[in-house]
């Protein structure tokens, strides 16, 4: 955005965020989490889908194990993401088990290439990582710009997670930047409406 350093004002924000992340108790954090997961699986996102592609977390990220579980145990497909090495691309690949999954770039847990990519996933929903999201669904990343350019390809519903001490309602965003389609925390749902203008209201 004109006359704000967009680099700086991201990379300020991260550190901040991660710094209240870091600072929850484990106590804190479970119920958060739960919250957030009970609120995801209520969603007719998550109701309708056949295929939900979804990432792995981290220690500092909303918890996806319990909802990666459950989601398997419901008879619905589950891909997860894989970074393409010497690229900033993603392909996500079907899972049946979490131990399935191994360390792969950042040391993040990652499907081994020769599991089945998702490559025409049916009535997909693709749950995102954010260290915070605004109310027109943009979020604050990592940096590395893997979603967005996946969610740019993307013609199915997506749902970022965030805790709600993290949100806000204008984040300062590129050109190149996707927004989502709804935004969930452990307090709300909030679906983006592009055909208003980015009105958003909860659901």
């Amino acid at each position: 955005m004109q006359g704000i350093d967009l680099r700086e004002y991201k990379g300020k924000l991260r550190v901040k965020i991660k710094a209240w992340r870091a600072s929850l108790s484990p106590e804190e954090k479970a119920a958060l989490d739960d919250g957030v997961r009970r609120r995801l699986l209520a969603t007719y996102q998550y109701r309708d889908c056949r295929t939900l592609m979804i990432y792995v977390s981290t220690p500092i990220e909303v918890d996806t194990r319990a909802v990666i579980e459950a989601a398997l145990a419901s008879g619905r497909r589950v891909a997860v993401p894989r970074c393409v090495p010497g690229t900033r691309e993603m392909t996500f690949h079907y899972i049946e088990s979490l131990s399935q999954l191994r360390p792969g770039t950042f040391g993040v847990l990652e499907p081994p290439e020769e599991l089945p990519e998702a490559v025409d996933p049916e009535a997909p929903l693709m749950v995102v990582p954010a260290l915070s999201l605004d109310a027109f669904g943009y979020r604050l990343g990592y940096g590395g710009g893997y979603y967005d350019r996946c969610l740019s390809r993307f013609a199915g519903q997506s749902i970022g997670l965030c805790y709600s001490e993290n949100t806000c309602y204008r984040l300062c965003h590129g050109r190149y930047d996707v927004p989502l389609k709804a935004v969930l925390t452990e307090k709300y749902v909030r679906r983006i409406d592009r055909r208003e203008g980015g009105q958003h209201g909860r659901i």
